[in-house]
């Protein structure tokens, strides 16, 4: 493949395109064999990004894709080909869209069902710069099925506004009113004849409303003959499809169509999720996000498996719905990220995927909650912030007993700062009636699950990505006090108060500082005593923790050390004042200043900080 930029595919003759698919498709295929990352849903998209940047003259006219799984192939074709080796590590390109990235990437998101919305944004400016620019969006993925997404399409249709739509369905088969016929049928339809004769017709027909309506529902009874019924209509599109979204000419013809109709456009294609990859197309969840594999045969590398907070969480669910009849497990749309498989086949008249719809999770979760049932609502610390409202308004007012299992908290690798859970402690602890659990290993993680079911009200406990550090866990669960923390080692001068998972680097700084270390356990309520204690009997305390600094667990700490007028100086380590960018998290961690050696150097460097002297003993 020599084409570099949207500009040399362009100046390719149609009749090439298919060979630009297959060559873009065979390189997705190989770069993410080596280096791992989103494959099934670009395989999809590989026509439909050839076809967009053939027709649309990009990055003048817009293009704005939901997500970014589906836009490695985009990246390809926007003059970054050499670097799809690099996606997702640490320098390299990001595993999503990026404005700093390139100007092709016109909008970030690493959250679904945002694309409608930017979108039309966009196309509202340049309607208010008076320029000639075209703005699609193309949705898909499940991204549709989002409140957020509909809320744009009512916004778009009832402004008139300048805007394609393309819905990248690929939950379903092409039916077999989809093919030559039905291709045929949508190019018609758009094309310039009959395009004319609509906006003649309207324009003609103005003054004469009985005569216009009359020919506005003869043209919905004729095109019901046809097309798809369709309630895009209602809201104001003009609807054109599903057509196969495989077949590059058919896409191109039709792009070209609707670039000459004005208004609000909706586009419905059908794709199939790992297209060209016989193992994607067969497994597109396992396909999804996928370690290094064998290009050849599909088979991914074997990797030593390692127990997960994900999976001590879905144990536990299991474990506890044996136990409770009334426990609920809901989920938007993240079964297997949030280990929900198991559940969901065990216990299948008690799982609820309410799809991409954070915000109806949890008002769901409140209203059964209302009505004597106990749900789980299992989500990512970044998906929760979507439903804020929700969770005060909803829940916290009324003090329903609902429970929040918090996955991908602190800091994710890969994915980046859109994922990255760094703001749920600050988010969280200023809500009243919260009660909120940070376990330290993943044993104390299955002992919290199960205290925070059984405590009444809002209840969170919230865990990292991958895997844990070993810890044994014991099949009989044991209830977690309430605002108890623990002395983990006893030590002079510093006292470390750790929240979380980085108990282990806390404990190894302070094998070389000489330092107490609590395992503090609960962000809300704090334990105040052992506050106290450790307060009176060292000359330093140092909150950590996996989550911004700013009114996080170690905000919380100095505001109880304020109201009890207690001045023992205080450090607080946390995640910096910026977004962080995509690599391991151990590095970022260690960039952070938050592993053993970064934790000795924040304190080393505090002029409160005052070394133990050892005693040596004389003979």
């Amino acid at each position: 493949m020599t084409l570099d930029q949207p500009a040399d595919l362009r100046a390719c003759e149609e009749h090439q395109l298919q060979q630009v698919c297959d060559e873009t498709r065979q390189f997705l295929i190989d770069t993410v064999a080596k280096i791992g990352g989103h494959l099934a849903a670009g395989l999809g998209t590989v026509e439909l990004t050839t076809a967009l940047h053939y027709v649309f003259n990009t990055p003048e006219d817009r293009l704005v894709w939901d997500i970014g799984h589906q836009a490695y192939p985009h990246k390809i074709l926007t003059g970054r080909r050499d670097q799809l080796h690099t996606i997702r590590q640490p320098g390299g390109l990001s595993g999503f869209l990026k404005r700093s990235e390139s100007e092709y990437d016109t909008f970030g998101a690493g959250h679904s069902s945002t694309s409608i919305s930017a979108a039309l944004g966009m196309a509202v400016a340049a309607a208010q710069q008076d320029l000639d620019r075209e703005v699609v969006a193309v949705i898909g993925d499940g991204a549709l099925t989002a409140g957020m997404a509909f809320e744009a399409l009512n916004n778009a249709g009832d402004m008139d506004a300048n805007i394609l739509v393309i819905l990248n369905d690929n939950d379903m088969s092409i039916s077999p009113n989809v093919g030559a016929l039905k291709n045929y049928l949508t190019r018609l339809m758009t094309g310039p004849t009959v395009s004319s004769v609509r906006k003649g017709a309207k324009k003609a027909l103005e003054g004469i409303p009985p005569v216009r309506d009359y020919a506005r529902r003869w043209e919905e009874h004729i095109k019901g003959m046809v097309l798809p019924s369709t309630f895009f209509e209602e809201m104001g599109f003009y609807y054109a499809g599903p057509i196969d979204g495989h077949d590059i000419d058919t896409l191109v013809a039709t792009l070209k169509n609707l670039k000459e109709i004005e208004g609000p456009r909706f586009l419905h294609i059908v794709t199939k999720k790992g297209k060209g990859f016989e193992p994607a197309e067969g497994a597109p969840i396992t396909y999804h996000g996928v370690a290094p594999f064998d290009p050849s045969t599909g088979v991914i590398g074997k990797k030593t498996k390692v127990r997960s907070y994900t999976d001590v969480f879905s144990d536990w669910l299991c474990d506890m719905a044996a136990l409770d009849d009334k426990l609920i497990a809901i989920t938007p749309a993240m079964r297997e990220g949030s280990g929900l498989v198991r559940f969901s086949e065990e216990y299948p008249e008690r799982y609820f995927d309410v799809a991409i719809a954070e915000q109806h999770a949890l008002t769901f979760a409140a209203g059964m909650a209302c009505d004597g049932q106990k749900p789980v609502v299992a989500i990512y610390s970044t998906f929760l912030q979507r439903a804020y409202d929700q969770l005060i308004h909803d829940i916290s007012v009324q003090d329903l007993d609902v429970m929040l299992a918090i996955d991908r908290a602190g800091l994710v690798g890969a994915d980046g700062s859109t994922h990255a859970g760094m703001f749920d402690f600050s988010y969280l602890r200023c809500v009243p009636n919260a009660i909120i659990y940070a376990p330290s290993d993943e044993a104390e993680c299955r002992d919290m699950l199960f205290s925070a079911y059984r405590q009444p009200g809002l209840t969170a406990v919230r865990y990292p990505r991958g895997a844990g550090i070993g810890a044994p866990e014991r099949h009989q669960m044991q209830t977690v006090p309430l605002g108890k923390g623990e002395v983990v080692k006893r030590g002079n001068g510093v006292a470390i108060l750790s929240f979380g998972t980085l108990l282990p680097a806390a404990l190894g700084a302070a094998e070389k500082l000489g330092a107490t270390v609590a395992n503090m356990r609960f962000v809300k309520p704090l334990d105040e005593a052992l506050i106290n204690e450790l307060s009176a009997s060292h000359d330093l305390l140092v909150t950590l923790e996996e989550n911004v600094v700013a009114g996080g667990a170690g905000s919380a700490v100095n505001e109880y050390l304020a109201a009890a007028q207690i001045t023992t100086p205080t450090i607080n380590l946390g995640l910096p004042d910026y977004f962080l960018d995509h690599g391991s998290q151990a590095q970022l961690l260690a960039d952070c200043g938050l592993d053993a050696a970064g934790i000795v150097s924040s304190i080393s460097a505090s002029p409160f900080y005052q070394p133990v002297i050892k005693q040596s003993s004389s003979l």
